[in-house]
């Protein structure tokens, strides 16, 4: 098992369960990829890497948190709720779809969008039959009040890609998968503590429970292929020979992957995600994360000792410093949770500049699928052919297809 992320742990979690000696190596000092957290000494606080909103309906990331009887972590509004801020309007509402699939809450105008009408959400049923070759803004129209209070953000955070070139059947698969299912599956979910609290730290205790063995600082440099089966795995220059009855998960990321294996198609075009952190006392009972419209901020997340921002397809703020990002994402912050917009509360700021595949329709006919002409060798990760866009419940369902593969694929 190569890499300690979450489709790593995942695959690594399933196999364990069902008997499979595993031994998991992680090119990192620490597991979880891009989901986990640190203690960061500028602010003197624990931290998550980046910010990750999930759902009710996220059916492998529910598995998988019972799995590490890490079930409940997360928290959420007992009811389905979307707040929203306009920073342009001032205009406060939240977006309230009704428990069940029929979506009688489009007919009311307090829990739609402001002056929008059912009519208008409607629409967004072309994407679930759009060609594999549109995009999101030839599919929905851009001039809409909708698209830009709603859709747009939505798809950007969703895909971490331009809406205007972001594939308009994953948004209409998404969708689907989520308010299609009713507002029951949709109501928002978030760590209690942390992310590496919910889904790391777990999930390494469970492994250990399960005699699953895990190395740190070992980094997969090359593997040996003889016809169809890989024969040796080389770490830093400790070659690893596999035997007849080994398998390999590659559980690593698509950039990784593309290096060890040059013949295979995999996904070579990245969006970036910025995250802010300020460390400061959020209002008592204020709303566990707030989406804003019309600004450089897009989703505030309250976090027990922080106040942490996302900003997705982030590519064009890769080249600013922090030192002015800073104060200019902080007065997005402050508006939404009614704070002094100075002055700017100690901070932190993280780029990351290839957090996920690009979810363009080119980019999407890239991605692999689980299993490779190597009989002993399948693929995890987000960036597989999940049917989802880079998030954690693509990569867990990932890890799971991989360990499926693996205990049914004769070798």
């Amino acid at each position: 098992m190569i890499g300690a992320g979450l489709a790593g742990l995942a695959a690594a979690l399933r196999l364990a369960e069902a008997g499979v000696a595993v031994v998991l190596h992680e090119a990192g000092p620490q597991a979880g990829g891009r989901c986990r957290s640190y203690f960061d000494a500028s602010l003197g606080c624990r931290i998550d890497n980046g910010n990750h909103l999930l759902i009710a309906g996220n059916s492998a990331v529910v598995a998988y948190l019972r799995a590490i009887g890490a079930g409940d972590t997360l928290i959420g509004p007992e009811q389905t709720a979307y707040p929203f801020l306009d920073l342009k309007t001032g205009e406060r509402w939240t977006l309230r779809p009704n428990s069940g699939r029929i979506p009688w809450w489009l007919w009311s105008r307090s829990r739609r969008v402001p002056d929008t009408t059912a009519g208008d959400y409607l629409r967004a049923i072309r994407l679930r039959n759009a060609p594999p070759e549109a995009t999101v803004t030839q599919v929905l129209d851009a001039r809409d009040p909708l698209f830009r209070r709603l859709w747009q953000p939505l798809a950007v955070a969703a895909l971490n890609t331009e809406a205007q070139l972001g594939s308009a059947s994953m948004l209409g698969h998404l969708l689907g998968q989520s308010f299609g299912r009713g507002g029951r599956a949709c109501r928002p979910l978030v760590p209690r503590v942390g992310l590496s609290e919910s889904f790391v730290d777990p999930a390494l205790a469970r492994l250990e429970a399960l005699s699953a063995t895990v190395r740190f600082g070992e980094r997969l440099r090359a593997l040996t292929e003889e016809g169809d089966h890989v024969t040796s795995l080389d770490f830093d220059g400790e070659t690893v020979e596999l035997e007849a009855g080994d398998r390999v998960v590659l559980a690593v990321t698509a950039p990784v992957v593309g290096r060890l294996l040059p013949d295979l198609t995999v996904p070579d075009a990245f969006r970036a995600i910025l995250n802010a952190h300020y460390r400061v006392a959020p209002p008592e009972n204020s709303p566990l994360f707030v989406g804003l419209i019309g600004g450089t901020a897009e989703w505030v997340f309250r976090k027990p000792e922080v106040l942490s921002v996302t900003v997705s397809a982030a590519d064009q703020l890769m080249d600013a410093a922090a030192e002015e990002l800073a104060p200019i994402l902080w007065r997005d912050v402050a508006r939404a949770y009614d704070l002094p917009p100075d002055p700017v509360p100690p901070w932190q700021i993280v780029k990351e500049r290839r957090a996920t595949f690009a979810a363009t329709p080119a980019q999407l006919m890239r991605r692999p699928g689980t299993a490779t002409r190597w009989r002993n060798l399948v693929l995890a990760g987000d960036w597989t052919d999940t049917g989802l866009p880079a998030t954690i419940e693509g990569a867990i369902r990932s890890g799971f297809a991989a360990a499926a593969r693996v205990r049914r694929e004769p070798t």
